[in-house]
């Protein structure tokens, strides 16, 4: 069977169409592969919230009952908005998060606009810029994510991470600076 027309797809799915439901799947996973990938702190923790949210998604959409104008927008937000709340229900890691302490003296330079010679922004390696994000604390990654990366506004992404406006420009700050700091730590690691 072929899905061509989007109302179609809608309607199977909303009917719980098994078929419907794999070729859905099938047409996101790389995508929201990726964007799982950025949300977590590993590749199990991706792999288990790009199964449980696309899933969510999918139910979100079988019982929801108005018209939908684009069902890619419609997944997409659905199932960044299922990421937030993945990690946010990971109550360990804020709390591993927020008792680790450094174990090296940490950089004198805490200037965010000083001239940085080692990192070339226009050169990094995805692998580089991926694993700094994911060492990120799950406050600071939610929101890099949702402003940043998804162009989210400041007041759409506290309304979805329920916090104060101000409370997420602060980790939006905080994690632009360890995101720097992450990078610069993986490139000098490289060059040694």
């Amino acid at each position: 069977m072929t899905l061509t027309s989007s109302p179609e797809l809608v309607d199977l799915l909303q009917r719980n169409d098994q078929v419907a439901r794999k070729q859905v799947f099938e047409t996101f996973y790389g995508k929201f592969a990726a964007i799982a990938h950025r949300y977590s702190k590993n590749q199990s923790q991706a792999e288990e919230m790009l199964h449980s949210g696309l899933n969510n998604c999918l139910n979100q959409l079988q019982h929801h009952r108005q018209p939908i104008q684009s069902l890619d927008s419609f997944i997409e937000k659905a199932f960044i908005a299922e990421c937030v709340k993945f990690i946010k229900n990971i109550r360990s890691e804020y709390y591993v998060a927020s008792t680790v302490h450094a174990s090296e003296a940490a950089p004198t330079n805490y200037d965010l606009f000083a001239n940085n010679e080692l990192i070339d922004f226009n050169r990094i390696n995805n692998d580089v810029l991926i694993k700094a994000l994911q060492q990120l604390v799950p406050s600071q990654r939610l929101i890099f994510n949702l402003h940043v990366i998804e162009g989210y506004t400041m007041e759409e992404a506290a309304a979805l991470l329920e916090s104060a406006e101000q409370t997420v420009k602060s980790n939006l700050e905080r994690a632009r600076f360890n995101l720097q700091k992450n990078i610069e730590t993986s490139l000098k690691s490289v060059k040694l």
